[in-house]
């Protein structure tokens, strides 16, 4: 399975509450922050819902 590297780049402070649990679901707190995912439907799902506050790139 492919594995992507998803980078929280700007701030959740006066985001939806739903893209601040998404974050929280992808295991991303602080900016700057690196996690590693497998490249599945519900995770590109999850990074696309939160597309504008994280940076993505295939690891």
């Amino acid at each position: 399975m492919a594995k992507i590297k998803v980078k929280k780049v700007k701030s959740s402070i006066k985001k939806p509450q739903n893209q601040k649990r998404t974050l929280e679901a992808l295991g991303l707190k602080r900016i700057g922050q690196v996690v590693e995912h497998d490249a599945t439907p519900n995770i590109l799902g999850m990074v696309n819902k939160v597309k504008h506050l994280v940076s993505v790139e295939e690891a």
